[in-house]
């Protein structure tokens, strides 16, 4: 359900854009909502979790998914929309703490660990890899509000699989909620990810946006000395000493740098600057997605074998190559074949990262602070995700106002439909077709090589964080017990 609700959304956006309606900013925002509602409350689901049993959290979380999931189904306008996306994020967030934390306590040995996380990742993978193409059909057969509707469905499944095959477990030191802290986070990512998605309308400079600004480093500021100051924080910040555990939270972030958010943005370069309808694009979106779904036994292998520090800074260089050729395909006539294999290579990245990185993470700390640490990997996730969701979008219209400005004094509601790949208002506004189409595939470019340069850096830090030993280092120890 995760996966495929990751991946089928982006493949429906050109849809919505012009059935809702929806401009450019509530695009973002209908993406941005699921992560910033499960940035919100990711690390106060797995504190839950621990607290009132991980069983108990996740079929709360399913079931408020189904719901939610429905809601999104029903809604007929953007507004609507984005707020039912914040209450699926939210219980997503349940969801996804849970389901890390239980496999963690269910499987305890290293081969186990590594059996249950390869096969967590391939039905992720399954998810992820044929969500577009799923997305595409569903909404051109059925109406885009199946692409939603069909998780009601799925929730009444999963709930049924989850009485029969969880085993309850919790931590029994955790006995507080730590809501001061949630509070503090969620404004911070909130303020930042406003700042960067309206910046441009309110003014990157003026007294309204540096007080946006100031907000959110303010708020995080307070998060960090809250989480310091209390007993039994959500967010231990005395794990960052755990070496293990820090490379794999700069592996997690990393991700979602680059690969993840630019699958918001991908369907659009294909329909709006390739030229290829809704189910064609859901195809070649599968070359950036599938290879997911067929990589993470042979990373977990990997992972076993040589340890995190070869296979977590390997996955995060191979993405950035594939970006790297992806940005190449904006050159010249024959994009639409050279795209392709710049999918394939980032796709195949990801599936060397992702499953390794979530069992670095909860494999590092002891395992009754499972919870903590997947609350933890995921909001590392969710945060540079929810974040980068913004950034791409703004540097997509940087790019675009580059390539407008020497020809066509562009205004930002002209800049953000093209972004959005409505061309019928540019050449109302006075911009050719092909003008139009030159500039968004410019702003791909920038875009692009942005990813690229983000996941090598991400990849740099890991392999400089991740110890050359591959012992499990125990929170005890990162505390000098």
């Amino acid at each position: 359900m995760l996966g495929l609700e990751i991946s089928s959304i982006p493949s429906i956006l050109p849809t919505l854009q012009s059935v809702l309606p929806a401009s450019f900013k509530e695009l973002q925002w209908i993406m941005n909502a699921y992560t910033i509602a499960m940035c919100t409350v990711l690390m106060a689901m797995g504190a839950l979790a621990d607290r009132f049993g991980r069983k108990r959290i996740f079929l709360i979380g399913i079931i408020v998914f189904g719901a939610a999931s429905f809601a999104c189904g029903l809604a007929n306008t953007p507004s609507l929309l984005i707020g039912a996306r914040f209450l699926q994020g939210a219980s997503g967030a349940a969801m996804l703490a849970c389901q890390v934390a239980v496999l963690s306590d269910q499987f305890r040995s290293d081969k186990e660990r590594a059996r249950a996380f390869g096969w967590w990742g391939i039905i992720f993978g399954i998810g992820l890899g044929f969500g577009p193409i799923i997305g595409s059909l569903i909404a051109s057969f059925a109406g885009w509000q199946w692409v939603f509707l069909i998780h009601t469905v799925l929730a009444v499944g999963t709930a049924f699989l989850t009485l029969a095959g969880v085993v309850e477990s919790r931590d029994p030191h955790a006995t507080r909620i730590d809501f001061a802290g949630m509070a503090a986070l969620s404004l911070s990512v909130f303020c930042l990810v406003y700042f960067i998605t309206q910046g441009q309308a309110i003014g990157l400079t003026s007294l309204h946006g540096l007080a946006i600004l100031a907000s959110s480093g303010i708020s995080l500021l307070a998060f960090i000395v809250i989480e310091n100051s209390i007993s039994r924080p959500m967010f231990d910040f005395r794990t960052f000493k755990v070496r293990l555990f820090s490379g794999a939270l700069l592996g997690s972030s990393g991700m979602n740098f680059s690969f993840w958010p630019f699958v918001i943005y991908l369907p659009i370069f294909l329909q709006a600057v390739l030229g290829y309808d809704s189910i064609e694009a859901g195809f070649i979106l599968l070359a950036y997605t599938v290879p997911s779904l067929v990589v993470p036994p042979l990373a977990e292998r990997l992972l076993l074998q040589r340890g995190p520090r070869y296979v977590i800074p390997l996955g995060l260089f191979t993405i950035g190559t594939g970006f790297l050729l992806m940005r190449f395909a904006t050159f010249g006539d024959q994009a639409a074949i050279a795209i392709v294999p710049g999918c394939i290579v980032a796709g195949i990245g990801l599936g060397l990262t992702n499953t390794p990185v979530t069992n670095t993470a909860t494999g590092a700390l002891p395992v009754e602070r499972a919870g903590m640490a997947s609350g933890m990997d995921m909001s590392a996730r969710m945060i540079s995700l929810a974040v980068n969701i913004a950034l791409m979008g703004f540097i997509l219209v940087l790019g675009i106002s580059g390539a407008l400005a020497p020809n066509f004094p562009a205004s930002a509601a002209l800049i953000d439909a093209i972004a959005a790949g409505n061309f019928s208002e540019a050449v109302a506004a006075g911009v050719s077709h092909e003008q139009a189409i030159s500039a968004l595939n410019n702003g791909f470019g920038w875009v692009m090589l942005y990813g690229a340069t983000a996941a090598w850096i991400m990849g740099a830090l890991s392999l400089t964080v991740l110890p050359r030993r591959c012992d499990k280092v125990r929170l005890a120890a990162a505390s000098g017990s």
